[in-house]
């Protein structure tokens, strides 16, 4: 006899109607989040200026068949290109993830909130070349901070509580989730529409994050959140020409998100969604590294010049012991051989070896000319990682966020140098006043790897004057990045 089947379709999930509910009607009344918006954006776009120095990023740019023409199509900072807003979406994206530069979220999982500029921005510049082209208003770079600020949030506090990695995703299914609910408003979509599209992207298969981690870690962790950002575009856009949703993609038995891919939990969270997120990220000023390794690397730069100082080199270290999170011990902790850069920028020995003999940690430094000295090797070997269980609960707590590090060098003669301990990096809401300037010159350093000086200055004037900036429409702020 078989059991009787319910084919009674339910009303959408919480979660669905909580995120739709949020993107339609919450007001952003932060000038705090507005402000913070407006540095992540010039730093996000940095980030994809230096991307573009790598020929392993730019060999995936373009449109997907050469010499494809959009008219009106949405346009790639510091390139040529002019695109559909899907591959747009992929292209911004890839490029801003490239080289793991941008800003960072730390908690129950992690992730980079400013990944979703890849749809955020191609579909907002998208919507304005065809409003103006047909007599409308544009939209503003307002309307573009507004959305950062919202798919920031959505991301950031789905990640709080709730950890994809231990299940063995990747944390680009949140920047999936987040572009869709943001872009689907942009392209108006009503709330109906909102819930079908973002159940569409819960209904996806989820990238695996077996890419991030030995023995597979791959340049796939550098275009995979291009990829998510694009394909929430794509599921938008079939929404709005009226493909349906599944109201309890997460909470139907058996054949649900929780039952399929969450071990049978229901997310949990810890707060209602605001503008939290966007107040609290983290930029990545300093070194471009995993973040969990941020202080670490800072620590190394300061003991490196201590070892100078004493007239020592690197060659002196018997030993190094790194006091640290679980978190860190978990995903960057690693030996055995390194196989490509983004195997490097994913490994804490690696991250503090090369500050620690050579006095610098940049982008360059993960590639294979700077990997094959065998002084790096030689130094991975003597760092170990220890979890100090201090770290990981202020890790944790709301209050703190602290990704702290503490490092102790021992030196063959004998000397033990004084433990050095760092809770805070750079980047931190609690360092903002050291911090953005570092950030201002960060993007001024970009700025000058693609523009020529009148374009420089001209970018310059306006990405740091709030009101000028809010109050630019959404592409001619885009043509300032025409190459």
């Amino acid at each position: 006899m078989s059991a009787h089947i319910s084919n009674v379709r339910p009303e959408p999930d919480s979660v669905l109607v909580d995120i739709a509910d949020y993107v339609l009607n919450y007001k952003i009344a932060s000038d705090l989040a507005y402000q913070t918006a407006r540095n992540c954006l010039i730093d996000t776009l940095g980030c994809g200026l230096e991307a573009l120095d790598y020929p392993a990023c730019t060999k995936l740019l373009g449109p997907i068949v050469p010499g494809t023409v959009v008219p009106n199509g949405a346009k790639v900072p510091g390139t040529q290109f002019q695109l559909d807003p899907i591959q747009a979406a992929f292209n911004i994206g890839a490029m801003i993830r490239w080289l793991d530069f941008n800003d960072t979220w730390l908690a129950a999982e992690w992730g980079h909130p400013s990944d979703n500029l890849g749809g955020i921005l191609a579909v907002a510049d998208w919507l304005s070349r065809n409003a103006v082209a047909k007599g409308k208003k544009p939209l503003t770079m307002r309307d573009v901070l507004t959305a950062m600020i919202k798919a920031h949030e959505i991301q950031g506090c789905i990640a709080l509580e709730n950890s994809f990695n231990r299940v063995g995703l990747d944390h680009v299914v949140l920047v999936k989730v987040a572009s869709t609910a943001v872009v689907a408003e942009m392209l108006g979509l009503t709330r109906d529409e909102i819930i079908d599209a973002v159940s569409l992207a819960w209904v996806d298969g989820q990238s695996l994050r077996t890419y991030r981690h030995s023995p597979n870690t791959g340049s796939r962790k550098s275009w995979a959140a291009g990829d998510a950002t694009a394909r929430a575009v794509h599921l938008a856009l079939m929404v709005q020409k009226g493909e349906m949703g599944y109201p309890s993609v997460l909470t139907a038995k058996t054949w649900g998100f929780y039952d399929v891919l969450f071990k049978g939990q229901p997310f949990k969270f810890q707060r209602p969604y605001g503008s939290y997120v966007m107040e609290n990220v983290l930029f990545k000023i300093s070194f471009p590294a995993e973040f969990h390794s941020q202080t670490a690397v800072e620590a190394a730069m300061t003991l490196h010049g201590k070892l100078a100082a004493m007239g020592k080199t690197a060659a002196d270290i018997k030993s190094v012991t790194i006091r640290t999170h679980e978190a860190c011990v978990r995903i960057i902790d690693k030996k055995g051989p390194l196989n490509n850069p983004a195997d490097r920028d994913h490994c804490i020995q690696y991250m503090v070896a090369v500050p620690l003999i050579f006095g610098r940690l940049t982008a360059a430094d993960y590639e294979d000319i700077v990997a094959n000295d065998p002084r790096i090797d030689a130094l991975r070997d003597k760092i170990t990682c220890v979890e100090e269980p201090e770290f990981t609960r202020d890790y944790h707590d709301p209050d703190k966020r602290s990704i702290a590090n503490a490092m102790t060098i021992e030196l063959n003669d004998g000397t033990k140098l004084d433990e050095l301990r760092v809770d805070y990096p750079i980047g931190h809401r609690l360092r903002r006043k050291d911090g953005i300037p570092l950030l201002e010159a960060k993007f001024r350093e970009n700025l000058k790897r693609r523009f020529p000086k009148k374009q420089q200055d001209r970018i310059w004037a306006v990405s740091l004057n709030q009101h000028a900036l809010e109050a630019m429409p959404v592409h001619e702020y885009v043509d300032l990045y025409v190459i």
